[in-house]
């Protein structure tokens, strides 16, 4: 757990935690916590029971704020997109008077980006920093949709090339992840709306315009991930399209091939039968005449199927 006060974007570290108990005169304290030290915060900053039994639990929470009677608890997902693989991860919030708490089960790059923001814009109070985070959360999802765009460009691109099977695995894959994110930004985006729209004690009426702006960007966001679940679609159609342009490639190929040895086969058929009255049968040449027929009727043929784009 570290405890900084934060005052016009400086930081100062705090060492005693009964410190944080009273509002100081100027700033606000910015408590960042484990899951673990809830049982030190609690009795500290009176939290609910509920909100503290949404962080302990291990299933994944819903996007969502609940608004008690001295803070308010904000559940918001931040998204990462490492090797092709999209990580929601929870960010739970409690916001009071005097202070902002963030609690997490594991590293969210967010709360470490956000420090020279904090800086440079002289954030003074706990409605600012809440402000600057979830705009800063809302962001990196446009960075991931960029990436996932890239993906799915690029993925196109080799299909329409060189089809493999292990395409379908992908495109299966990024589409799975894509309408996981997707459950996720309906709530998400309702919290930003109740922090636009509702009437808070706790954030200044001035800072509202500020996350109707986040807002926005939230519905733009989920609007670009309908973009890509329709993107995969048509790149699964893209897919089974181009399996069976290769698979009629090769039927015809095979087609041309057949044709060329079906007369080759008539002519060693005849001259394979048991009967001593078969023209040039007994001729000494013939068997080299008729190997010669056979070479040019076989590269005639082709050269005509080559001509016609047959092959």
């Amino acid at each position: 757990m570290k405890i900084r006060y934060v005052n016009n974007g400086k930081f100062t570290m705090v060492e005693d935690i009964d410190t944080t108990r009273t509002a100081p005169e100027d700033g606000f304290y910015w408590i960042d916590a484990d899951v673990e030290d809830l049982e030190v915060l609690q009795p500290i900053f009176g939290m609910h029971d509920l909100a503290v039994e949404d962080c302990l639990n291990d299933e994944e929470q819903r996007p969502k704020m609940e608004i008690y009677e001295n803070h308010y608890f904000i559940v918001i997902d931040s998204i990462r997109f490492d090797n092709e693989d999209i990580f929601l991860r929870s960010l739970n919030i409690f916001l009071g008077p005097h202070y902002i708490i963030t609690v997490t089960k594991q590293k969210i790059n967010e709360l470490r980006t956000l420090k020279p923001i904090l800086w440079e814009q002289e954030v003074n109070r706990p409605d600012q920093f809440l402000y600057y985070l979830v705009d800063l959360v809302v962001d990196n999802y446009f960075l991931v949709g960029d990436r996932i765009d890239s993906r799915i460009e690029t993925l196109e691109e080799d299909i329409l090339m060189h089809t493999k099977k292990s395409h379908l695995n992908e495109i299966i894959g990024l589409r799975g992840e894509i309408l996981w994110v997707k459950k996720v930004l309906g709530p998400q985006r309702e919290v930003i709306f109740t922090l636009n729209k509702k009437e808070l004690r706790l954030i200044d009426d001035q800072l509202q315009k500020y996350f109707r702006d986040v807002y926005e960007n939230a519905i733009k966001v989920s609007e670009s991930f309908d973009t890509y679940r329709d993107l995969m679609g048509n790149l699964r159609e893209a897919y089974q399209s181009s399996l069976s342009s290769r698979a009629n490639e090769i039927m015809r190929v095979f087609t041309a091939i057949t044709t060329i040895f079906m007369p080759l086969t008539f002519i060693t058929g005849i001259y394979g039968m048991n009967f001593d009255d078969i023209p040039g049968l007994h001729f000494k040449l013939g068997a080299y005449v008729l190997l010669g027929i056979m070479i040019v009727l076989g590269f005639s043929m082709f050269i005509i199927f080559r001509k016609k784009e047959w092959l």
